[in-house]
């Protein structure tokens, strides 16, 4: 069963912008803590942006002030607008909900989606 889509990814050249979105097909999104993640080539999935249910963004040195996200619980979307994209953003971005321990880790919770590719290049 597919509860994550991802779409709005494309071929951009730096300094260009794109706006991802992800519909989060989960009865209790509204209650949930969300993330943004993508995996470049070579490289591990990693967590780039994350988001609390009253809508509490945190993100990684690398995006921080270039990336925004946000979330819509009336739509049971979130989104990822993402400027002055770098040949470095390249990769595949996927969505998720979050379940955060007592130490304060995330990790997903639902099966991943297709995601979404974005490839930066001059």
């Amino acid at each position: 069963q597919v509860h994550l889509v991802e779409s709005g990814g494309g071929s951009v050249q730096p300094g260009e912008s794109l706006s991802l979105s992800c519909v989060v097909s989960e009865v209790i999104f509204h209650i949930q803590e969300l993330g943004w993640f993508r995996q470049a080539p070579g490289k591990q999935r990693e967590l780039i942006a994350s988001m609390t249910t009253s809508g509490l963004a945190n993100y990684i040195p690398s995006v921080k002030g270039r990336f925004t996200m946000t979330r819509d619980n009336a739509k049971k979307t979130m989104y990822l607008a993402m400027d002055n994209l770098k040949p470095e953003d390249t990769a595949v971005y996927y969505c998720n909900t979050l379940i955060q321990d007592r130490t304060g880790d995330y990790t997903p919770l639902l099966a991943w989606g297709q995601g979404t590719q974005v490839f930066v290049s001059s």
